[in-house]
């Protein structure tokens, strides 16, 4: 009994066992190809003569090359179009740390006014630095009991000074250093005018304007020295800036007035 059932194990599991009535376990193999993945997926055929022929790919860096160099020639192209036509391409360059703004005196201004330029870009950074320090001094103000309005003032002069002061007048003079443009002087001088009489009233402090003390001029500081002197000698030193950005005001004014009446 032992015997004939081990035979027909033997005949089942054995798949060349003859016979129409021996079954086998194995499943058929398929004549499909066995792919990774999906059995639909595309297979990428390269070609190994592209990969071991150096010629070829020498020819596919030349011609890289050239599509580069043809590009560049556009771009110069198109650039020399537009100096042209007036428009012309800035980068940014200034500050060095954050550049917002392109400054670049050496490459853009004549050599005989580069003096000049640098000069008026001294007188810039000076009513920055008057404004950012007049916003310092009020705040201690401020603290020490002035209220909350001057402090307000004190940081409207400064937002709203630092960039018109670069755009109505030194970008104007930039300008017509650069392309000896008569309209651009006359803008210059406009409102050049305007920032001197701005820097003196400064100076001065007139009690206009909430008793004056959202600048530090002169009639503020000793305003203050009666209730907190540290707030009064605050006050005195942005005096002293601003009596300075005043006369370096004027001498750019007077510098810049006699090279446009020699150069024209």
């Amino acid at each position: 009994m032992n015997r004939d059932s081990n035979l027909i194990d033997e005949e089942n599991v054995n798949p060349f066992a003859k016979g129409t009535g021996s079954k086998s376990r194995l499943s058929p193999l398929s004549s499909e190809p066995r792919v990774f993945g999906n059995r639909h997926d595309a297979t990428v055929d390269i070609p190994l003569d592209t990969v071991n022929d150096p010629k070829k790919k020498e020819k596919e860096i030349a011609n890289w090359e050239a599509d580069l160099k043809k590009r560049e020639q556009d771009v110069k192209r198109r650039e020399d179009a537009l100096t042209r036509a007036g428009v012309t391409i800035e980068e940014q360059n200034w500050p060095p740390f954050f550049p917002i703004i392109h400054h670049d005196i050496a490459k853009d201004i004549p050599v005989h006014a580069q003096k000049l330029q640098y000069l008026a870009f001294a007188s810039w950074l000076g009513m920055v630095l008057c404004l950012v320090y007049n916003v310092v001094a009020v705040t201690v103000c401020w603290i020490r009991g002035g209220g909350v309005i001057i402090f307000l003032l004190a940081n409207i002069y400064a937002l709203l000074g630092i960039p018109l002061s670069y755009l109505l007048w030194y970008r104007p003079l930039y300008h017509a250093m650069r392309t000896d443009s008569a309209l651009k002087f006359g803008l210059f001088f406009l409102v050049y005018l305007i920032h001197i009489g701005f820097c003196i009233v400064a100076a001065i402090a007139p009690p206009i304007v909430f008793r004056g003390k959202s600048l530090t001029g002169i009639l503020a500081a000793i305003d203050t020295f009666s209730d907190h002197v540290l707030v009064g000698v605050f006050y005195l030193i942005g005096f002293g800036l601003f009596c300075l950005e005043t006369l370096l005001s004027l001498w750019v004014l007077q510098k810049i007035y006699l090279y446009f009446r020699g150069h024209k």
